[in-house]
């Protein structure tokens, strides 16, 4: 299935989810500020699905990254209960839900940015390209936790809910660790996976077929 038609099932999805997870929320303002991205995010791909359609693997990611920060949304990230089974499970003194969503913060933003650079003819080169998805990831990781830094200014205690660090005063770096370890996840397990679906986007949406052939640029 192309990623243009896996779109309206995604989207529909999301939207069921997004109104059941908001139905009862554990605090309505941290539900709404993380599923914000999820809210913004779905116009955006609807806008841009004609002129530059997303391989089916980042839509599908993209959906994942969803469910994930619609249910951290829903209990708060602190409160989760698969959390609480890891805890358990791996004898934790914390509940590690929100470390789940910092690695996908790197995951899937990795295969988004590789997808971006490599369809845009950004730059030339694996290692250069896998070195800059890597700063990009870091940089969305750290704008994150200066907007964490920012509404724990405004709000002051209540904003606990939605910063999640109960009581860990290296929340903020395991954050970025976590999200770097997604983005160098991804990149070493989905590459060639990646590779293979750009290269069969339509011609007009996947330049990177051509100068694969023509000069090994990619691979």
């Amino acid at each position: 299935m192309t990623g243009n038609r896996l779109l309206p099932f995604i989207s529909a999805a999301l939207i069921g989810l997004l109104i059941g997870s908001g139905l009862h929320p554990y605090d309505r303002p941290t539900w709404f500020l993380e599923t914000l991205p999820v809210m913004l995010m779905l116009p955006v791909l609807w806008l841009t699905c004609q002129h530059f359609p997303l391989t089916p693997l980042l839509y599908g990611l993209i959906f994942v990254h969803a469910l994930v920060l619609i249910t951290g949304g829903m209990y708060t990230y602190a409160r989760v209960p698969l959390g609480f089974e890891l805890q358990e499970w791996l004898g934790l003194s914390r509940n590690p839900y929100d470390k789940i969503g910092h690695f996908f913060q790197g995951f899937v933003p990795a295969i988004a940015a590789r997808e971006i650079l490599i369809r845009g003819h950004c730059v030339n080169g694996d290692r250069m390209r896998n070195f800059l998805t890597v700063c990009i990831v870091l940089a969305i990781s750290a704008t994150y936790e200066l907007l964490e830094w920012l509404v724990a200014e405004v709000f002051g205690d209540g904003a606990a809910d939605f910063l999640g660090t109960q009581g860990d005063v290296w929340d903020a770096q395991g954050d970025m660790l976590f999200a770097l370890m997604g983005a160098a996840a991804a990149l070493t397990g989905l590459t060639r996976l990646h590779d293979r679906q750009i290269s069969r986007l339509p011609e007009k949406n996947a330049d990177v077929s051509g100068q694969r052939g023509e000069r090994g640029r990619y691979r």
